[in-house]
């Protein structure tokens, strides 16, 4: 695998974020304005797509008109960066409905986690576009969202040095589970997530590659599950390494009404080590009270023995190599 090929540019001073909503909607109202609230703080603009306040249950409404959406921003020359207004559930449903040609004409930063898993994957494979795992918009205004969660992402989004990914402010303990260095295309997402694309047109390519991948409230068992389907689906088997984020509220311990099982550190172990790649794991990729942004699709070197992920490229026509205007 190689990195990508196709990078957005920076956010400029007072640039323009376009927010569409491709998973699940908001709850309250002021949820959105505090969010638009702390952009124009900022001193940036916001446009939100046509849609972004529709509500079907868990989905922020129709599959197609949240993938038009999502193509208007991304065809928007006052867009600068693309933020998804969140994940939660639905973002596997506009893959049939995007027209990847339009996305690979307007590269853009695109910005999300979770259940943006979907796109950053279907993005990345099909326009070799890099998109930026990190905070959806409902996140900039949301008090528990923290100074190092927001900081780390306008830093990457505007082009800074993304360099070694900072450990958690709170906990700066970072276990390598398998030693070694090497230096591939960082690529991954949320893992459940990453399963969802297994059998579509879309499944996830990790050949050569470093996969991160990180999840939230998934019991011992159903990991194992998981890293189970990628070994027996041949995904584990040509990969450079291996990046573990937080893995939150994923322990029988964080769960009272769970019995008493192997605990996540133990299944991971089980299934990475024997794998003899470069493998960390609790940098504050993920769910966590703390989400350092990152590229996917871009250059990385992930040192074991130091600790260490150092993304190479930001992901952005800054780059010197790999850009395609």
């Amino acid at each position: 695998m190689t990195s990508a090929t196709l990078f957005g540019r920076p956010l400029p001073d007072g640039g323009t974020i376009g927010v569409a909503a491709p998973a699940s909607p908001f709850e309250s109202r002021s949820d959105i304005l505090r969010s638009l609230e702390w952009w124009e703080s900022q001193g940036y603009r916001v446009k939100l797509s046509e849609h972004v306040h529709a509500r079907d249950d868990y989905l922020a409404g129709d599959a197609r008109d949240r993938a038009a959406d999502l193509l208007a921003m991304f065809a928007d020359p006052e867009v600068d960066v693309v933020q998804c207004l969140q994940g939660g559930y639905g973002s596997g449903e506009l893959l049939p409905h995007l027209d990847f040609d339009l996305i690979a004409a307007n590269p853009k930063p695109l910005i999300g986690f979770s259940d943006i898993t979907s796109l950053h994957v279907a993005i990345r494979q099909e326009t070799g576009l890099a998109t930026f795992y990190g905070n959806g918009f409902l996140g900039m205004g949301d008090p528990a969202t923290t100074a190092f969660s927001r900081e780390r992402l306008l830093r990457v989004l505007r082009g800074g040095d993304v360099g070694n990914v900072p450990p958690n402010p709170d906990d700066p303990y970072v276990r390598p589970l398998h030693g070694g260095k090497v230096t591939a295309p960082l690529v991954g997402g949320c893992l459940s997530l990453l399963l969802q694309t297994m059998g579509t047109p879309w499944e996830l390519d990790v050949d050569g590659a470093i996969l991160f991948f990180e999840d939230v409230e998934l019991e011992p068992y159903r990991a194992d599950a998981h890293l189970t389907q990628l070994a027996q689906s041949g995904k584990l088997a040509a990969l450079r390494g291996v990046v573990v984020g937080e893995m939150d509220k994923s322990d029988w311990k964080d769960h009272p009404g769970w019995a008493r099982t192997r605990s996540l550190e133990d299944v991971l172990e089980v299934h990475l080590e024997p794998l003899g790649v470069p493998v960390l794991y609790k940098l504050p990729l993920g769910h966590g009270k703390h989400l350092a942004t990152i590229p996917l699709g871009v250059s990385a070197t992930l040192d074991a023995d130091a600790r260490t992920l150092t993304i190479e490229q930001s992901g952005l026509a800054t780059d010197r190599e790999g850009v395609r205007a």
